[in-house]
């Protein structure tokens, strides 16, 4: 049993319109998802003007992504642990209400160091969305749905890496770059009225049923889904980081919009595959997810000098990555319980870090030992990511 919009009792099998989808309510948190993945990734297109309106040096301009992965690192777990209480649906809006003023700030700020605090802000808000939004679609339906629900308000991500932040910089360059950061703060003021109307409000958790992280960690399946997390997300940020000089290798350094772009398009192939197969198929979801990614790093490995072979890699590790987000989160519900959010939290902890981390590990290999080393370091990260995937057969990745 939950609550309607308008706080009255309602059967949770009416959430889901006694089996179908509550696709308005999904669809807010999928724009929620978007909204977060602009704001983090739309400085990368446009930092020569940014560096310019704040009269700073691009490096520094490009410090405005850094700042905002600290911000969702450092916020992630204390924010959701501080407010297992609360109940969802204002903490929701709350987060959200975070990026309207973020960004808001971030349009019409003249100076860097004010744009950086609002970077910050932006950061923690995503930090407590990110920890948010599994959890809330997976109550939104029955159980025997929830992978698609999670697949659903899932799909802001690749939607905003494969169109949204293209046609964002397009337009940044067009209008300016502030303007860019208005229209989101707008869009995320239209969402909040969206999701007062169409999302129901949940509970937090009562006193006595509040998780510790300790209590969370030591949950069966919990483990090895953060391990298979860390080393898949981490070889996906160490090659899509340096995908510029790698591509070099083919003689494809010019085509490097193009390859994002095929790679946005294969992961929204992804994702749909998942979302359509999670309730049914999870644990060989996740299997293939993994071997999929193997094998592109063998390509890459292999014919790294080949513009077909990397193109045909970069298509499967896009089919790779779609949904990964999805199985990830959609095991670590089933693992977690009602324990949902915390695990979230440090689902999202583990991300930021090794987005940090791919930047660093693949800056290393570069200097270091060429673009070349790039596909070893992949096949060293992911071997291991596919044995605890496949060892994980009872708890973690189960059949469903």
């Amino acid at each position: 049993m939950t609550h309607s919009t308008s706080g009255r009792p309602v059967p949770d099998r009416a959430l889901a319109g006694g089996g179908s989808l509550p696709l308005p309510a999904l669809i807010a948190l999928a724009l929620a998802g978007f909204i977060t993945i602009l704001t983090e990734a739309l400085p990368a297109g446009l930092l020569p003007e940014i560096a310019g309106s704040l009269s700073v040096s691009q490096s520094y301009a490009g410090q405005m992504a850094t700042i905002y992965a600290l911000g969702s690192l450092l916020a992630a777990i204390p924010l959701t642990s501080a407010t297992q209480r609360l109940r969802r649906r204002p903490l929701l809006l709350f987060a959200i209400a975070g990026f309207a003023l973020a960004n808001s700030v971030t349009a019409i700020s003249p100076f860097y160091g004010l744009t950086m605090v609002a970077r910050f802000l932006a950061g923690t808000s995503a930090g407590l969305l990110w920890a948010l939004l599994a959890g809330y679609a997976a109550r939104l339906v029955p159980d025997h749905q929830k992978g698609k629900a999670i697949a659903i308000a899932m799909i802001g991500t690749p939607v905003a890496l494969s169109i949204g932040v293209p046609a964002a910089t397009f337009l940044g360059k067009a209008i300016g770059w502030g303007t860019c950061f208005g229209v989101l703060s707008a869009i995320a003021a239209l969402l909040i009225v969206w999701i007062s109307m169409k999302l129901p409000d949940f509970p937090g958790q009562a006193g006595a049923r509040r998780s510790s992280l300790a209590a969370v960690l030591a949950m069966a399946g919990v483990r090895p889904i953060l391990f298979v997390t860390l080393a898949f997300v981490l070889a996906h940020n160490l090659l899509y980081t340096y995908i510029a000089p790698f591509l070099r290798l083919a003689a494809v350094a010019g085509q490097v919009d193009a390859i994002l772009l095929a790679f946005g398009l294969f992961s929204l192939v992804g994702i749909w595959i998942v979302g359509a197969l999670i309730d049914r198929k999870p644990r060989a979801l996740a299997l293939l997810s993994s071997a999929l990614f193997v094998l592109a790093a063998a390509m890459l490995g292999l014919w790294p000098a080949s513009a077909p072979f990397v193109y045909a890699a970069i298509a499967i590790w896009g089919l790779a990555f779609g949904g990964a987000a999805t199985l990830f989160q959609t095991a670590l519900a089933h693992a977690a319980g009602d324990a949902t959010d915390i695990a979230q939290s440090m689902l999202v902890t583990a991300w930021n870090l090794v987005i940090a981390g791919g930047g660093l590990l693949g800056g290393l290999l570069l200097d270091q030992a060429g673009a070349d080393s790039f596909p070893p370091a992949l096949r060293a990260l992911l071997i291991p990511c596919l044995l605890v995937t496949w060892s994980a057969r009872r708890h973690g990745f189960p059949s469903s």
